[in-house]
């Protein structure tokens, strides 16, 4: 699956732009602030979730603009996405695909989209919570039910910890019908995020471990933190009732899991890696699972790999391009064109300059 066409309208500092890329490398150059990370969240945001920087739609949308934004997207197996805001409604994501209106998780059923920045550099250092993210990223590739689940787990626990909540300060009686139903959500999709989870971790990590050694670090996968079935799900959350609502959150559950990655080659945890090491750690994670994906499936998924290029010495720099070549369609950004002369013929190339894109 690619892209074979981009419009953008008042989105970030992009007025008005239109890109129609080919099936393999798109690559965008231009000073810093320019815009291209722009167009990579533009991308980002044709998969559920908040995008690559996990902005809120007030930010997306162009300053001196409408006050709402539009993206986007012809895809090459001719589905048509769509997603954006109103000038009456700012704050609420719009989302069509094939010109009828949709849920953001219905994107998942169309495309992946898996990015690496800058900002994840950190990923193996930064609360789990984190980590949970990118984790979930990797399954919804796989299991495109995994968007569902989230938010219909996440809506269930908020409305969970509001009724326990209540009930401890003494606003509102103990509502225990209501709780029991709020818990019976929860397990049924708490429990096939665990299992998604679960399954995600045991074939990226079967597949990282048996890679050969290479440029990129092989990495170790394993949860942490909660772990269970239905059963153990069901228990903890009526067991924990006290506990709780003494607590204001609920205590157990997936949203308490943890990814542990290690350093295969070092046995060392990657939080105690080197900064260097980490990217390259990530950067290895990703490649191997864009490649389980397109085994699994049978489709490549979009990769956005913002300032990558420029982190990586000339000897991993062509690895990368090497191993990318022919394996779907890659979006880079980079400052200076000439750090992507190692790619093969044919790569789309645009430059970015204060939100116009041309042809390069």
């Amino acid at each position: 699956m690619a892209i074979t066409r981009l419009s953008l309208s008042d989105f970030r500092n992009h007025a008005d732009a239109v890109l129609t890329p080919g099936p393999g490398f798109v690559v965008l150059t231009g000073e810093n602030g320019a815009g291209k990370t722009n167009v990579l969240e533009a991308v980002s945001l044709l998969a559920p979730g908040r995008g690559l920087r996990r902005a809120a739609l007030l930010d997306m949308a162009r300053q001196g603009g409408s006050g709402g934004f539009g993206v986007a997207a012809r895809l090459s197996g001719e589905g048509e996405l769509g997603t954006g805001t109103r000038v009456q409604a700012p704050e609420r994501r719009l989302v069509r695909i094939n010109g009828a209106a949709a849920s953001a998780t219905a994107l998942a059923d169309w495309l992946t989209v898996l990015w690496l920045t800058p900002a994840m550099d950190r990923l193996f250092v930064e609360p789990a919570g984190e980590r949970r993210r990118f984790l979930d990223r990797l399954t919804l590739a796989l299991t495109p039910g995994h968007a569902r689940h989230s938010s219909r787990y996440e809506a269930a626990m908020r409305a969970r910890n509001r009724l326990l909540g209540e009930a401890e300060k003494g606003v509102a009686r103990l509502d225990t019908d209501w709780l029991a139903a709020l818990e019976m959500q929860m397990v049924e999709h708490g429990s096939a995020i665990a299992e998604a989870r679960a399954q995600m971790v045991a074939l990226l990590g079967d597949r990282l471990a048996t890679q050969p050694d290479g440029p990129f670090a092989r990495a170790g996968l394993a949860l942490e933190g909660w772990q269970g079935d239905a059963d153990t799900l069901r228990r903890d959350l009526v067991e924990g009732r006290r506990r709780d609502a003494a607590a204001g959150r609920t205590l157990s559950g997936p949203h308490r899991a943890d990814l542990a990655v290690t350093h295969l080659g070092k046995g060392q945890a990657a939080a105690l890696c080197s900064t260097g090491e980490q990217k390259a750690l990530l950067l290895g994670i990703v490649l191997a699972h864009a490649e389980l994906v397109a085994d699994r499936t049978g489709m490549m998924p979009i990769l956005l790999l913002d300032e990558v290029a420029a982190h990586l010495d000339p000897l991993r720099r062509r690895a990368l391009f090497e191993r990318l070549d022919g394996r779907g369609q890659v979006w880079m950004t980079g400052t200076e064109a000439a750090l992507f002369d190692g790619l093969p013929d044919g790569a789309t190339r645009y430059s970015v300059a204060g939100g116009v894109i041309a042809a390069a």
